[in-house]
């Protein structure tokens, strides 16, 4: 009997080590249906809008809901379909990529951004946070000093808990998911845009309202009481004709 004792209390610690490897597995970049659920929670926290078409994206980027990303000296983008992001996911960017080149002498490469749900891709899952602009892919670098920076600088802001990241083998690149209020807090910039990157006359984007449908409401009259347009309304709203419903929330696009 003692030896049967001393053989289990052995197995105690064994089987300890084994049950807290998941807990170790998080901290390394791998994805999981918990970090899918995460980012997903995160956008529906904020209240973000999953934009469905192309046509979407252009409106709220021309309402300034989505800003374009254009690369500078510091990144590029490489086959990017619909270049656009929330204005915090660029900065997160832009600041990465300057740490980035610093670094590695060479440029970040974004490979996907903004990408509306009409847009689906065979690897992608079915709740991607990608078509609310908070979510970017980067290129895995092949330079081993480039790819131990990505590696360790995505680890310790994933520990800040201001986003999630991934590293995906098909292709090779890191899908980033950028939280807005945490990230915003972290630089300590509440209008989350580095010096020298943003005009000082050039005032921030209105903030949208919503209007909730009422009985006997149509398109025009709505668009009339809120000075704008039928068209406007469409497509801050991704409406594809003008049936609205009592209950229905539209997005009064900023004036």
């Amino acid at each position: 009997m003692p030896i049967f004792r001393f053989a289990a209390s052995l197995l105690v610690p064994a089987a300890l080590a084994l049950a807290a490897e998941p807990s170790r597995a998080q901290t390394t970049l791998r994805g999981s249906p918990a970090s899918v659920d995460r980012m997903y929670q995160q956008a529906r926290s904020h209240d973000l809008t999953f934009y469905r078409t192309a046509t979407g994206v252009r409106g709220a980027a021309r309402d300034g809901d989505l800003v374009r990303m254009s690369g500078n000296a510091d990144y590029r983008l490489a086959g990017v379909s619909h270049p656009y992001a929330l204005s915090i996911t660029r900065t997160f960017v832009q600041r990465l990529a300057r740490q980035y080149r610093q670094t590695c002498r060479e440029q970040l490469v974004i490979t996907s951004a903004m990408r509306p749900t009409s847009l689906r891709l065979a690897n992608s899952v079915d709740r991607s946070v990608h078509p609310t602009g908070m979510a970017i892919d980067i290129r895995r670098p092949t330079n081993g000093r480039c790819l131990t920076f990505l590696r360790e600088t995505l680890l310790r802001l994933e520990r800040e808990g201001v986003l999630e990241a991934t590293e995906e083998r098909r292709p090779p690149h890191f899908h980033v998911a950028v939280y807005p209020g945490p990230y915003r807090r972290y630089i300590g910039d509440a209008e989350a845009a580095p010096a020298g990157q943003r005009s000082a006359s050039r005032p921030p984007a209105p903030r949208r309202d919503t209007y909730r449908v009422r009985q006997g409401d149509s398109l025009w009259e709505i668009a009339r009481r809120h000075n704008t347009t039928v068209d406007r309304l469409r497509v801050a709203n991704d409406m594809r004709t003008n049936r609205i419903v009592a209950g229905q929330v539209l997005i009064i696009p900023a004036r």
